[in-house]
């Protein structure tokens, strides 16, 4: 991600929090607070060390472990020895012994007639039960770093407890800006790989957009190729990333690992999850659902219509570790006896059929981004819907909200094959589904990789069509 492909809006916005510390635009109180949050591996570090290295700014980098809170502590004197700051040297030698030490002493080592920053990864690690940290992180800030031309970025990959630590009550509520950085997006992943629109839509699924899978993607090569060298190598970061992931986030909770790999490999009901994860009862069932759900690893949906349902169904919201839960995990012991190519094989045999449903949350996102236009309005929600027995499934549905809406605006199908265009056929199944859904003849649309071959539609929707939707 030599370039930062797609980070560009994110840059910006550091550049100008940075800039507001300079011209110190809060008077006496010139230091701001950046809250940064993104799943593991999407280059948050990596966003943050390029902005500090082009700012010219004298910057800290300091890095959690939690290993402990001794270990803590004794890392942040090693990395004020690698720090630019211009008396870094009274961290490194003070070594502190608490954190309301360490942030006496960090506020001593900030320049007060320039402006500084100050970046905290893995915030999560030093947070506890009980807020002990934040209550220090909290009384350093109001009390003294505030008081400096500093930039303040904390970092996490635990999205809940980076959303709970700027939420009401606790200790640093409202003292920081929330930033989120989420993975590549389908266009920015065609940018980075030099691909077609259909090819780039394919590497997203796989790669989820992660930069360093992208990475080890030679630009213009088409998915096999990427995949047979990856599947060759047993430390590739398509194989080893969602494990490293999951590991970090989920050590203890054996039970929503299985949960979780039920879900991956295309079980979507209450029923079905519990039956493929051993015959979980229903309220361990709903615990681990609810962690995952905390963890915005899965997504809880219900179907979008006039009437309510209790029909939920639930995924696997990244792309990449979806991809990874079906086709890489359970073969990891093949793949690592150099028999990758009995997974590529599998691989292939099942691509067409299970990326015809892995995309839809991307069209659905697209088509969200895109509207209104000529011939749609703006939906102000955008899901499915889908009844118990699956005799009728309409792919999209736009509405004024979700689940239950007061009006449908309209629907689609997502025809996603090769050489195979949306013809009248798929238009009457789509007619019949709407009819099935409401009996207003709201438009009908079509999202298809091959075109289409009928007329009848409101809109159609294409691979470049779609993918213009981030490339604004």
């Amino acid at each position: 991600m030599a370039n930062f492909v797609g980070r560009r809006h994110e840059l910006e916005t550091l550049d100008r929090e940075l800039g507001k510390v300079a011209t110190g635009v809060s008077g006496e109180r010139p230091g701001r607070c950046v809250m940064l949050r993104g799943r593991r591996r999407v280059g948050k570090s990596r966003l943050v060390e390029r902005f500090a290295e082009r700012s010219g700014a004298p910057f800290l980098f300091y890095a959690a472990t939690g290993a402990s809170p001794s270990a803590d502590l004794e890392r942040l004197s090693q990395d004020a020895q690698s720090s630019s700051l211009p008396l870094a040297n009274l961290l490194s030698a003070a070594r502190p012994a608490s954190w309301d030490a360490a942030f006496d002493v960090l506020a001593a080592a900030l320049p007060h007639d320039r402006p500084s920053v100050v970046v905290m990864d893995e915030v999560p690690y030093l947070m506890d039960a009980e807020g002990a940290f934040e209550g220090m992180l909290q009384r350093a800030w109001d009390r003294v770093l505030e008081t400096k031309p500093v930039l303040l970025i904390l970092i996490g990959s635990d999205l809940s407890m980076m959303e709970a630590l700027n939420s009401y009550g606790r200790p640093f509520h409202q003292r920081g800006r929330e930033m989120m950085l989420g993975p590549l997006n389908p266009a920015e992943v065609g940018e980075m790989l030099d691909l077609e629109p259909a090819s780039a839509f394919d590497a997203a699924l796989i790669t989820g957009g992660l930069p360093l899978i992208c990475a080890e993607w030679t630009p213009g090569a088409g998915m096999l190729r990427f995949l047979q060298t990856a599947l060759n190598d047993p430390l590739s970061a398509l194989l080893v990333s969602a494990e490293r992931s999951l590991a970090a986030e989920f050590p203890q909770q054996v039970q929503a690992r299985a949960v979780l790999s039920a879900i991956g490999s295309g079980e979507r009901t209450f029923s079905n999850i519990a039956r493929a994860a051993g015959g979980i009862g229903a309220t361990p069932l709903q615990r681990s659902l609810g962690i995952l759900a905390d963890k915005r690893v899965i997504a809880a949906e219900l179907p979008v219509s006039t009437r309510p349902s209790k029909d939920r169904r639930y995924r696997v919201a990244d792309p990449y570790l979806r991809f990874w839960l079906k086709f890489l995990g359970p073969a990891m012991q093949e793949i690592e006896r150099g028999r990758g190519d009995l997974t590529l094989r599998r691989i292939q045999e099942s691509w067409t059929r299970w990326r015809g449903r892995a995309v839809e949350p991307l069209v659905r996102e697209a088509l969200a981004r895109l509207l209104p236009e000529a011939k749609l309005p703006a939906a102000p929600a955008i899901g499915g819907y889908w009844t118990r027995s699956n005799d009728v499934e309409v792919d999209i549905v736009g509405a004024d909200r979700a689940p239950i809406a007061k009006k449908l605006l309209f629907v689609g199908s997502v025809k996603w094959l090769e050489n195979s265009p949306f013809d009248r056929h798929d238009l009457a199944a789509l007619h019949r589904h709407r009819a099935a859904l409401t009996p207003d003849p709201v438009p009908v649309i079509a999202a298809s990789r091959g075109g289409t071959d009928c007329t009848g539609l409101d809109a159609a929707y294409g691979p470049a069509d779609l993918l213009a939707a981030w490339s604004s």
